[in-house]
């Protein structure tokens, strides 16, 4: 264990140096998989205008109009 108080110092900056750059490795990681979650989300919601009548939101329907016969 290092006496020298900038010896110490030296030692304590080089682990917060270590855990920081583990720490942005990490995040680094965790921006890919977002990007990755974004772009397949963009796709499906390209691919859900498309099965719609010429990409238009389905017409608003009543859930009175679907009750069951005997109501």
């Amino acid at each position: 264990m290092p006496t020298d108080p900038t010896e110490r110092r030296l030692t304590d900056l080089e682990v917060k140096a270590a855990f920081t750059e583990d720490l942005l490795d990490r995040l680094n990681e965790v921006i890919v998989r977002q990007q990755d979650q974004i772009d397949l989300l963009t796709r499906e919601i390209a691919r859900l205008k498309q099965q719609g009548p010429s990409g238009e939101p389905p017409a608003f329907r009543s859930l009175r109009e679907e009750l069951p016969p005997h109501y």
